[in-house]
């Protein structure tokens, strides 16, 4: 059990002093080596809460999606592989999954070096569980998945990638979820639920049925019976899920103030009900869906978003907590700023396109330069189980050496700093921060 370090004892600082400001060459080189050993290994030590996923535990069946054959045809890798190979997406997709996996493999693995993050996660990934990572097919790898006790696997692998509990996606309006809640299924206690309600803000004529369908009196028109009757909805939900948080996807086009459903929807359901269950709000915004169709999946793109809509929001709604995360690179410094503005705005993670070491090395740098420790720098995102290994491990290592230069710069400023100092910092931004946002237990 992790427990946030104490504020009652004397720490000892760590192995570097000074008694005045000194410029970076005149620091010892043990002392920074001291230090950058110190805050690795506090990085790859302290568990983290994964705080947004769309991962499942064995009870939801075909939803719960591990092994290799998943792993490959991930659909960053499915994209990757149009580049590399003569094969057109209706061929792909008219392929058994097996198939489709073995052409990934022999494509972007055998015929080519698997330099891409998302290729280089899955070497990561055999690798950690002592597989060849660099094998000639799949046949080694198939068979150790096969002999896997789902459970017992999911405990492993949390394990490797030191993550202690896991914040799924649980999307009301897919039948094939709805039908696993349905079964009132014991809760897994690793696996915290999150009401997910796309339809509801995107596209109300396709969520109608399935609300009127759960017996809720609901129309085209969001008319104050219509309102009443899908906050019933969502409070059923509530009561069934018990969510983290309530959370939707959005276009970069969100705008608000405007006078369009989608606002109406949240300003008038979304928001009521959050304050009513005292619920964050999570908007991910920036998702082009579809900008490629014959990708499926893979086909999705971005876009830069309007930063004064999600300020607004916040000044408007005081009473509720907004989790923001923007798919956009160039949004990045504009959500740190209104993060200073607003204390009901918590800036997480390094979302999908962003979620490459090189981009959340920068975010996570501007986060720290601007908000200090009062952030969430990450989260997986994983669609596959085995992701959290690599996605976490490379995320440590971009994470540990922002820390590094920041604590640098801190000590030659004159600071006293301890490794029971760096320790809360972690803790707080791998766990405090969240559990504290949503009302979670604080260990």
């Amino acid at each position: 059990m992790q427990h946030e370090p104490s504020r009652s004892v004397r720490a000892r600082p760590i192995d570097i002093k000074f008694q005045e400001t000194v410029r970076y060459s005149e620091m010892p080189q043990n002392q920074i080596e001291n230090l950058r050993q110190t805050v690795t290994d506090i990085v790859a030590s302290t568990p983290v809460l994964d705080i947004h996923t769309h991962l499942y535990p064995p009870s939801f069946r075909e939803l719960s999606l591990w092994g290799i054959d998943e792993l490959v045809n991930y659909h960053y890798l499915v994209a990757e592989l149009f580049r590399s190979s003569s094969i057109k997406p209706l061929a792909f997709w008219a392929l058994g999954k097996r198939e489709q996996a073995d052409l990934i493999w022999r494509t972007l693995f055998v015929e080519n070096t698997p330099l891409s993050e998302a290729t280089r996660g899955v070497v990561g990934v055999l690798t950690s569980l002592g597989l060849n990572p660099a094998p000639a097919d799949l046949t080694e790898a198939r068979e150790f998945f096969a002999s896997q006790d789902a459970e017992q696997h999911i405990e492993r692998v949390m394990a490797i990638a030191n993550v202690s509990e896991i914040v799924m996606t649980n999307d009301i309006f897919d039948p094939g979820e709805v039908a696993y809640w349905d079964r009132n299924l014991p809760p897994h206690p690793k696996f915290h639920a999150v009401l997910r309600m796309d339809p509801l803000l995107n596209d109300w004529e396709k969520a109608l049925p399935l609300v009127a369908g759960r017996g809720f009196d609901v129309s085209l028109d969001l008319d104050a019976k219509t309102v009443a009757g899908i906050r019933k909805f969502l409070d059923a939900w509530i009561e069934r899920m018990k969510p983290l948080y309530m959370a939707a996807s959005q276009p970069p086009e969100l705008r608000y103030p405007e006078d369009s459903l989608r606002v109406r929807m949240l300003s008038e359901v979304i928001l009521p009900t959050c304050r009513a269950h005292n619920l964050s709000v999570s908007l991910m915004i920036g998702v082009h869906k579809r900008v490629n169709p014959a990708l499926r999946d893979a086909g999705d793109s971005l876009g830069h978003a309007d930063l004064s809509s999600v300020e607004r929001l916040c000044r408007d709604f005081p009473d509720n907590r907004f989790l923001v995360s923007l798919l956009s690179r160039e949004n990045q410094h504009e959500l740190c700023v209104a993060a200073r503005k607003f204390a009901n705005l918590m800036p997480f993670g390094c979302w999908w396109f962003l979620n490459n070491p090189s981009i959340v090395s920068e975010i996570t740098m501007e986060r720290v330069e601007l908000l200090g420790s009062s952030f969430i720098p990450q989260h997986s995102d994983a669609r596959i189980l085995e992701q959290i290994i690599y996605k976490w491990a490379h995320s440590r290592r971009a994470i540990a050496a922002v820390l590094m230069d920041n604590y640098e710069a801190l000590q030659r400023d004159g600071w006293p700093l301890t490794a029971d100092q760096i320790r809360r910092d972690v803790w707080r931004m791998f766990q405090g921060n969240f559990r504290k946002w949503v009302g979670m237990e604080v260990r």
